[in-house]
């Protein structure tokens, strides 16, 4: 009995249709990236024994930090005032929040925060996953911007650009990654129950 030979479908065809790429955007660049923050995360439990949601706002204030550092060194006069400004007002949000989960978390790190991050990261990573990659190209690209003759405005630029390229992906992919397993919390939660 013969089958009826009815061709081969070409690559080029499925890159046509969108799904070879997407495919290839989510299996190397999305999914290692995922992997990468969730490593990240685990790590920065293990080292400092804070919640996984500390790590993002921690760093985001080191950056700060550093371009507040190097605007003291490149500005002066009101240049620098309205640069300082601005980075206090980008550290607001990031020292609210450790504020308001070292005051929430006498307890520290356990089953039930994990349920809540991992359910948060699973919603987020299931339906962000264009504006994690929106953001990740528009980070890789923001280094390509035409230089800007003033002075002041071409410092004020860099230091918007070094400050998104170091934080914005690093938020988008924290948010989305698989938090780490709480080694103590509630009794009800030991090695039996791993999700994923």
């Amino acid at each position: 009995m013969m089958t009826k030979f009815r061709g081969v479908r070409r690559p080029l065809h499925a890159i046509g249709d969108g799904r070879i790429g997407m495919d290839w955007i989510n299996r190397y660049i999305d999914q290692p990236l995922l992997h990468g923050a969730a490593g990240l995360l685990r790590s920065w439990h293990l080292r400092t024994r804070q919640p996984p949601e500390l790590l993002e706002p921690t760093w985001n204030l080191v950056v700060l930090s550093f371009l507040l550092i190097a605007s003291g060194q490149v500005m002066a006069g009101k240049s620098l005032a309205l640069s300082v400004a601005a980075l206090v007002m980008l550290a607001l949000p990031s020292a609210r929040k450790l504020l308001s989960v070292a005051k929430a978390r006498g307890a520290g790190y356990g089953a039930r925060e994990y349920k809540s991050l991992r359910a948060r990261a699973i919603a987020k990573r299931e339906a962000e996953w264009s504006v994690r990659i929106i953001v990740l190209f528009a980070s890789a690209s923001l280094p390509l911007i035409a230089p800007i003759d003033d002075p002041v405005g071409a410092c004020f630029m860099l230091g918007a650009s070094i400050w998104f390229v170091l934080t914005g992906p690093l938020k988008a992919y924290l948010d989305a990654a698989e938090p780490p397993e709480p080694n103590e919390g509630d009794r009800m939660y030991s090695g039996v129950f791993h999700f994923g």
